[in-house]
């Protein structure tokens, strides 16, 4: 199935700029199996597709976005979704919660990126399009180096170099020099606060507090990381 046949189907309009990257090839990651991570995974790494390298996000092929939304919408599917709300899944986390355009919000061809939890009946506002999703999640990306799979230094700065080089087009002159300004520093270690006085340890280019100001400054949004209920069942 073709994005127009799905815009079609479901009756939406997809951003702009998720139609260039599908025809820039950001979208072509082959489908997901066994061996995706052995022999797909090393042919993208030196020109990362759309965030390629973004912890816990798996952008979905074509097809198989065609297949999540049919079963979004399924009145049988376990979530119970309210067909008055239409949700348009582009990724998912390893969990299976979806990433997706809140196209009951659509204005001007822009959409809402909201998260739709799998286990619980919340959707959860993220950015209010795709451009400042994008910028939010590259400067998620700097911020967290994989420790747990023991990504080196080098290896880490290398996958940023590497996503500016295929992203940056994608984003304003300012938020690309943002970046690259970023990927200049040398990596720190840093502590995130948790509940009850515990602390997480973290490593990156940037610490928490200055990713959450840089999304203030750069990309507000009064709704993020707001919830809503996507079931009106029970």
């Amino acid at each position: 199935m073709t994005l127009s046949e799905m815009e079609r189907q479901h009756g939406f309009t997809y951003p702009a700029l998720y139609r260039q990257l599908e025809r820039d090839g950001m979208l072509a990651v082959g489908e997901y199996g066994p061996d995706w991570y052995k022999l797909v995974y090393p042919t993208l790494t030196e020109r990362p597709t759309l965030l390629l390298h973004a912890d816990d996000f798996e952008l979905l092929s074509v097809d198989a976005v065609a297949a999540a939304m049919q079963e979004l919408a399924d009145p049988d599917d376990y979530r119970q979704i309210d067909p008055a709300l239409r949700f348009i899944p582009f990724a998912q986390t390893g969990a299976g919660d979806h990433y997706c355009f809140f196209a009951s919000s659509q204005h001007a061809g822009e959409m809402p990126v909201v998260l739709l939890w799998h286990d619980q009946n919340e959707a959860q506002y993220l950015a209010k399009n795709l451009h400042d999703f994008l910028f939010h999640m590259l400067l998620r990306s700097m911020a967290d180096q994989d420790t747990y799979n023991e990504v080196s230094d080098e290896e880490f700065k290398d996958q940023l170099a590497n996503t500016l080089g295929t992203h940056a087009r994608y984003l304003t002159p300012e938020q690309a020099q943002i970046l690259q300004t970023l990927l200049a520093r040398d990596i720190i270690d840093y502590d995130v606060p948790l509940p009850k006085g515990r602390k997480e340890a973290h490593r990156g280019l940037l610490t928490d507090v200055e990713l959450a100001g840089l999304r203030e400054e750069c990309i507000p949004y009064d709704q993020f990381d707001h919830c809503f209920a996507y079931s009106a069942a029970g």
